[in-house]
């Protein structure tokens, strides 16, 4: 077993503390990376009350990250060691599935194997996520980082980045398509950032009028005040694609208005029951879809097109002492958009 420093949960504290990790040894497919900066996503803070409950076995958090190769597996082709990658919220599936064939291994039919809280396909260990010094992966699931991607503002692109980016191409946006994003968070600012990259005419539905300069600096040509009924009116049937990123449950009505005949909502941000009047995707043959992270073919063609439009995240980077404090903030929405944890002070 190999060993290394992170951070994993402490159900006496509620707290993560600094400790040491157990590794698998070195697999012959594998790529053991030194990781670098890892994203803080509201996935984490989901997992860590989860684990408050429910407090058997271990919780290393972090599922999006980059990093550095330190040592490659003897059957591993596509790395060596020094090469910048980056690891997603995806570790293994089952490959076999008609999913997995189609290079949608986020949605293998036998569940996929997650970076955090998930089971070892192999030897059925919890699997340890990327808060941590270094992390082990099969060669399949880490992607190349590309030349010119800061490596610290490109983490949340594995989680947040592809979670919008598979349905910004499953629907075909591009050159002459509206777009609307609802929220400005983590999640909604790349939507923004993408959506405008692939030429789409790009607004942005928000509850608060405050954030109308952020989303135009993001290069958004419309802003809209989704509280206000008289701007909603104002968009109504308007836009081939909505991009709803709002985490709360929440009213899908006036979205749904503002998507155009033969448009989709597509719904990402939260996940959990939804009550949908039928009437309002009847009229104008609507469509309502959902979506989650990324296929491994996906991802790094999202990674390609991050790198050729200079798209990362906005970040507010922080050492890895600081983890708590950012999940407490990013509890309270205090983010602008989102925590990435600088792991070298683990050495």
């Amino acid at each position: 077993m190999r060993t290394t420093t992170g951070w994993q949960a402490d159900p006496a504290t509620r707290a993560l503390r600094r400790t040491h990790l157990r590794r698998r040894d070195l697999r012959p497919d594998d790529v053991a990376i030194r990781v670098d900066y890892c994203g803080v996503c509201f996935s984490d803070l989901h997992a860590l009350h989860a684990h408050e409950d429910n407090p058997d076995g271990a919780l290393v958090p972090g599922h999006e990250f980059t990093g550095t190769v330190s040592e490659v597996g003897g059957a591993v082709t596509g790395f060596t060691t020094g090469d910048a990658v980056a690891v997603g919220n995806i570790v293994d599936s089952c490959g076999t599935c008609p999913m997995c064939r189609a290079g949608q291994e986020n949605f293998c039919r036998d569940f996929p194997t997650l970076t955090y809280g998930g089971r070892d396909r192999r030897d059925g260990t919890t699997t340890l996520g990327g808060y941590s010094r270094e992390y082990l992966v099969r060669e399949k699931f880490a992607y190349h980082l590309p030349p010119g991607l800061d490596p610290a503002g490109a983490a949340p692109l594995l989680c947040a980045g592809v979670t919008v980016w598979e349905p910004l191409r499953a629907l075909g946006v591009g050159p002459g398509s509206t777009v609307a994003v609802a929220g400005l968070g983590g999640l909604g600012h790349l939507a923004v950032k993408m959506a405008v990259a692939l030429g789409a005419t790009t607004s942005v539905l928000s509850r608060t009028p405050d954030k109308a300069d952020e989303a135009h600096g993001l290069g958004a040509d419309g802003f809209v005040v989704s509280t206000d009924a008289g701007q909603m009116e104002a968009v109504r049937d308007r836009f081939d694609v909505v991009i709803d990123t709002v985490s709360a449950p929440h009213d899908l009505t006036p979205y749904l208005r503002a998507v155009a005949m033969d448009g989709t909502l597509s719904h990402l941000g939260h996940l959990g029951p939804v009550t949908v009047n039928t009437t309002d995707l009847l009229i104008g043959r609507k469509k309502l879809s959902s979506a989650g992270s990324g296929g491994r073919t996906s991802t790094a063609a999202m990674l390609r097109f991050c790198a050729e439009h200079a798209i990362t995240a906005d970040i507010e980077l922080l050492p890895s002492s600081q983890v708590n404090t950012a999940l407490e903030r990013l509890e309270r929405n205090d983010v602008r958009y989102r925590f990435v944890l600088d792991m070298s002070d683990l050495d």
